[in-house]
């Protein structure tokens, strides 16, 4: 019996371990950046790991306001593509915060913890 309520007290160590790593971890996603362009570089979006837009580039030749709709479809496609191109770093920063502290399971998707 004290054998399994050791378990569960390392366990719940581990936890706790493990959700200060992740604040952590949360905290320095912030650093990591990533940009991406659209319209053959008119249009430039950088994201950082908290999934914020920080920074938004047009190119004077677009501001037109008879073309709205070209603009518009330039500025969600740059800013998807630098969401796209963001989520392999901030899976690998996880991974790499997390290290030692969870075992290694295939299919275990720490990204969910960042919504």
């Amino acid at each position: 019996m004290f054998g399994n309520m050791a378990d569960m007290m390392g366990m719940m160590g581990k936890m706790k371990d493990l959700q200060s790593k992740m604040k952590e971890a949360q905290d320095q996603l912030a650093g990591i950046i990533e940009s991406a362009e659209s319209g053959g570089g008119m249009v430039r979006a950088t994201v950082n790991g908290q999934k914020t837009l920080i920074g938004l580039e047009i190119d004077k030749d677009l501001i037109n306001p008879d073309d709205k709709e070209m603009l518009q479809d330039l500025v969600v496609a740059a800013v998807n593509k630098a969401f796209e191109n963001l989520e392999p770093k901030i899976k690998e920063h996880l991974a790499k915060a997390t290290e030692g502290v969870l075992p290694n399971i295939p299919g275990l998707d720490l990204g969910g913890f960042m919504k």
